[in-house]
């Protein structure tokens, strides 16, 4: 009798715990040693009125830890099933009423009022994620994130540094940021491919006095060719046709006239050596250069969102 093929079961992308399949393509790496767990809450420096917000909870092994420390915990979780694990843990205890569970993408969803966030994120939402959070109002005391940890070293770069990018700016911008924990890959279950690191977040509050789509338009530009000169930057054509047309959107709200021979170009550079900027570059520009930047350039009418 030939022999029946049976379908081979590979360990390398399922894994299970508490007899629940992990899923790598949702980033579904839960943190398992508790001495991290106990690492990171301690950095979030909890106060029993808080409400903490958990991103990415997994099975709860953080959770239970943040209930027993917060007046309430809102958890938010993309799989149901995983959503279900942590119900089961904390079902016929006194945190059960501690616990909101909210199942859905957080990235689509309206954050709740929070004192602290702590979260374990599918590295794959990190950046739209640190924006959403900084972005969000009421203010919250402080974040204590998990990332990749090429992705937080980029978020506390300095200028100057190789690392040093727009994501480093625009997060320094908007909060304090330190790195204040590593994390290897066996921290995890199953392990992620890189290592880990832990980042504490604190927003500016008041935030700067800017429009962050117009500070964000501008760092945009200038850090798409970051070793370049700014002069170079704001020659692309892509770049010269945004500017223009905002320009002339500026122009007809003020009931300003347009020369018949303007070249946007040619503002741009006069702007730009005026100001002493022509031959600086991104990669070594700090806020404050780049908020005197932007500042002469919305002086002469040039906007970016």
């Amino acid at each position: 009798m030939p022999k029946v093929k049976t379908e081979k079961k590979s360990r390398t992308h399922k894994q299970f715990q508490q007899g629940v399949q992990f899923k790598r393509d949702l980033g579904q790496h839960i943190l398992k040693n508790p001495l991290v767990v106990d690492g990171i809450i301690e950095k979030a420096a909890l106060r029993n009125t808080d409400v903490a917000l958990e991103v990415g909870p997994g099975t709860g092994n953080m959770t239970v830890k943040l209930l027993d420390k917060v007046k309430k915990v809102v958890a938010c979780e993309l799989d149901p099933r995983l959503a279900a694990e942590v119900q089961k843990r904390v079902q016929g205890t006194p945190s059960q009423t501690k616990l909101q569970l909210i199942i859905g993408d957080v990235l689509k969803s309206d954050l709740p009022f929070f004192d602290v966030c702590v979260a374990n994120l599918p590295y794959q939402i990190s950046s739209p994620f640190v924006f959403k959070l900084l972005l969000h109002r009421p203010f919250f005391r402080c974040a204590v994130l998990m990332f990749q940890r090429e992705f937080a070293q980029r978020l506390v770069a300095k200028p100057g540094d190789k690392l040093y990018c727009r994501l480093s700016i625009n997060t320094q911008l908007l909060a304090r940021v330190d790195l204040v924990m590593k994390v290897g890959k066996n921290n995890f279950r199953p392990p992620p491919k890189v290592e880990s690191s832990v980042v504490r977040l604190e927003p500016r509050n008041p935030p700067p006095p800017i429009n962050f789509q117009e500070w964000d338009g501008l760092v945009r530009i200038a850090f798409t060719r970051k070793n370049k000169t700014l002069s170079a930057a704001f020659k692309h054509n892509s770049v010269l046709e945004m500017l223009e047309k905002n320009y002339r959107i500026h122009c007809s709200v003020k009931n300003i006239t347009v020369a018949t021979d303007f070249s946007i170009k040619d503002k741009l550079e006069k702007i730009l050596l005026d100001n002493e900027f022509s031959k600086m570059r991104a990669r070594t520009m700090d806020i404050d250069d780049f908020l005197k930047l932007l500042h002469c350039m919305n002086s002469e009418g040039i906007h970016f969102a």
